[in-house]
């Protein structure tokens, strides 16, 4: 029986999933414990994470 993941460790997952260097193993035992909504609720905070970024670095070369 598979127990779900805590907010910060579906953080986690979704954080390497950007950076595409996450295991094959790894995907698959997270398919059944990672909970939607925290999947959703990650991607949208790294999305907006990473343009915050972009656009920092952005602002700084311009000026």
């Amino acid at each position: 029986m598979s127990t779900k993941r805590s907010f910060f460790s579906t953080i986690n997952a979704v954080a390497w999933s950007f950076v595409g260097l996450r295991r094959r193993k790894d995907f698959e035992q997270d398919v059944g414990r990672l909970n939607p909504l925290y999947v959703v609720l990650a991607g949208l905070i790294g999305g907006a994470t990473f343009i915050a970024i972009l656009m920092a670095v952005v602002h700084l070369v311009v000026h």
